[in-house]
């Protein structure tokens, strides 16, 4: 069977790994290159950050470009580094790469997107885990690219205007709602989106970490090593957090988005229809609005995730942890 082609644009925060990690370990997965966009920290530790992993699993073959370094609009004053550390990997790793520029590929991610969709039109699946800004600059240099994608897998936004960063507003739609806004107005393609909701409903135990990062692999030894110092996997600091709303439990939110696009049988439950994101409200700007009663009169429904098969979800985690894959 051929291999469902993937591009991967990241955010690369400990989460991001932990997703770019599911889809290098799918047997059914053909990476095709990864694309860095600002988000969980500046875009020079992101490419960075996505060169480790992929160093990890033995995988460098794969293409990474640089994307957009800050929003479409305005000024970036969001860098959570709370949550995933100043370098988006907890801060935690020494020896970094003194070469890795010279490993970056020197085209635009943007024009790479356009170029390997064009290349092999309606094949490729992207899978948008940080800050949708390098979607939204495909669009405009190529009005066309949204059409020749096979499908676009979300992770971000929020269904019932709780956020995480604002009182309304989750982290990747808060960092560009323009280029959010943008991409819900105008990729018509199949689109699935895993929200700031669903991914904490659907939280495994925090035991379920400890198993997985305590596996005797390269890739899980570096998960617990990143994950060491990092509040956002604290059982502590997330029951003032995250608790308050969904309960204590471990989320790997780009995780989600990843497994759906490796396994669509990971979803058991969807709502499929039109959403907008919000531009002028003081609290809620970025907020994602679904349009359960087609108010909005839109021809494009997106699909947006409710509900999933936790146990497989899991299964896919600990497969990816796995690595390097044994040759």
């Amino acid at each position: 069977m051929a291999k469902k082609l993937v591009i991967i644009d990241t955010d690369c925060g400990i989460d991001d790994a932990q997703a770019i990690l599911i889809a290098l370990a799918a047997p059914n997965i053909e990476v095709v290159g990864v694309t860095c966009v600002f988000g969980n920290a500046a875009v020079d530790y992101v490419c960075q950050n996505v060169l480790r992993v992929l160093s990890i699993c033995e995988r460098e073959e794969i293409p990474v470009f640089r994307g957009c370094g800050g929003p479409l609009v305005g000024a970036n004053n969001l860098l959570a580094t709370d949550h995933f550390g100043t370098d988006g990997l907890g801060d935690v790793i020494k020896d970094r790469d003194p070469q890795w520029e010279q490993k970056i590929q020197r085209e635009h991610a943007a024009n790479a997107m356009i170029r390997l969709v064009t290349e092999n039109q309606n094949q490729v699946s992207l899978v948008a885990l940080g800050p949708l800004t390098n979607l939204a600059l495909a669009i405009r240099l190529d009005p066309s690219f949204p059409q020749k994608l096979k499908d676009l897998f979300i992770m971000g936004g929020n269904m019932e205007g709780i956020g995480n960063v604002t009182l309304c507003a989750e982290f990747n739609f808060a960092m560009d709602p323009e280029a959010a806004y943008i991409v819900y107005e105008e990729y018509l393609c199949p689109t699935y989106v895993a929200t700031w909701e669903f991914a904490c409903r659907n939280a495994l135990p925090w035991d379920f970490l400890e198993e997985l990062i305590s596996q005797d692999t390269p890739a899980a030894r570096f998960m617990k090593m990143i994950t060491s110092k990092c509040q956002a996997f604290s059982r502590e600091a997330m029951r003032k957090k995250r608790d308050v709303y969904f309960g204590s439990g471990f989320v790997s939110y780009d995780a989600y988005a990843m497994a759906a696009c490796v396994d669509g049988s990971v979803v058991t439950e969807r709502i499929e229809c039109p959403v907008r994101v919000e531009l002028q409200g003081s609290m809620s700007r970025a907020m994602m609005v679904l349009d359960r009663t087609n108010q909005l009169k839109k021809s494009h429904s997106v699909f947006v995730f409710t509900k999933c098969d936790v146990a497989k979800f899991g299964q896919l985690l600990m497969e990816s942890v796995r690595q390097p894959l044994k040759k």
